[in-house]
């Protein structure tokens, strides 16, 4: 299947280069408005440029949108109104209401899909087996200061990820209650699934990147790290006491195998997959803008 990629910034430059490392893809297409960007990135990874929209249709039959957020809902459907199956680069839309007014859009037979690249982090899938019934949930994303976010809060550039994880894969379907604070570089949320509450932070001024979940059970703690793909799992001490005057307690420590991959490669072979096989992506349109409509319920919550 051959694949095409609109929009050349860092997000779209990495769609293309493993587009081009995919044995399911045939040739790999690249349009942006500035042809001398799109031509920079098809020397560098070995991908043909088109010089309009309506070729890259002709030519391509899967797409990933890698448009600044603002264009999503624009670019993705004229994506499907073209028939060509779509991955929109997270979020879905600008707005939930936009993302919502994309989905009846959407012909049968078309695959699309929104690229919440977390969701294929090799530690995800490994957390969802082993977790049953979390009594407390916990998700840390901070960056230091970036010169390519612009236009959007921290909750929708970062926090997103771990909103889609916590509702669509941790809690899916189930009522909650929300409460956050923060400013548009530093936020935090609260969300609480029946009596599990889920702590979601994000920030954009911090001197560390940290991405990480922890995670309590009645008999055990998981911790992962996205970065590092590893899992930690702390089982209830065996032993306390209190040896001259210290207290000592002994734990059993697992280290979960993971095997480690990258996930954007993870997630763009499984939309090609996807869009082979005429199957569902995994991360459908309705829960990105699950996504959307939970990071606006935390906006409203921030001081204005």
């Amino acid at each position: 299947m051959d694949a095409g990629v609109i929009g050349t910034g860092a997000m779209g430059q990495n769609h293309v280069r493993v587009y081009t490392e995919l044995k399911e893809v045939g040739t790999t297409y690249v349009y942006d408005l500035n042809l001398e960007a799109a031509s920079d990135v098809a020397a560098r990874t070995g991908a043909e440029v088109c010089t309009s929209i309506d070729e890259l249709f002709r030519k391509a039959e899967c797409l990933s949108v890698c448009v600044p957020t603002p264009h999503h809902f624009s670019t993705a459907r004229r994506c499907i109104e073209a028939g060509v199956h779509t991955l929109i680069e997270k979020p879905i839309c600008l707005t939930a209401a936009e993302g919502e007014e994309l989905i009846p859009l959407i012909p049968e037979g078309v695959t699309v899909g929104v690229g919440h690249i977390e969701r294929f982090n090799p530690i995800i899938p490994e957390i969802a087996r082993i977790v049953r019934d979390p009594l407390y949930v916990a998700f840390h994303r901070h960056n230091p200061a970036s010169a390519r976010v612009s236009g959007s809060s921290v909750v929708e550039d970062l926090m997103i990820h771990d909103i889609d994880i916590a509702f669509n894969l941790f809690f899916p379907g189930r009522e909650y209650a929300i409460a956050a604070g923060g400013t548009g570089d530093v936020a935090a949320a609260l969300a609480t699934f029946d009596t599990t509450p889920v702590y979601l932070s994000a920030s954009r001024k911090a001197s560390k990147k940290v991405r990480s979940i922890y995670i309590e059970e009645e008999s055990r703690t998981v911790e992962a790290d996205y970065m590092t793909q590893e899992i930690y799992v702390y089982r209830k001490p065996s032993e306390y006491g209190l040896e001259d005057g210290l207290y000592r307690q002994e734990n059993i420590i697992e280290k979960v195998l993971v095997n480690k991959v990258e996930p954007l490669k993870t997630e763009l072979q499984t939309f090609v997959r996807c869009a082979t096989e005429g199957v569902p992506f995994p991360i459908t349109p309705d829960e990105g803008v699950l996504n959307l409509r939970v990071c606006e319920e935390i906006g409203r919550r921030l001081p204005r």
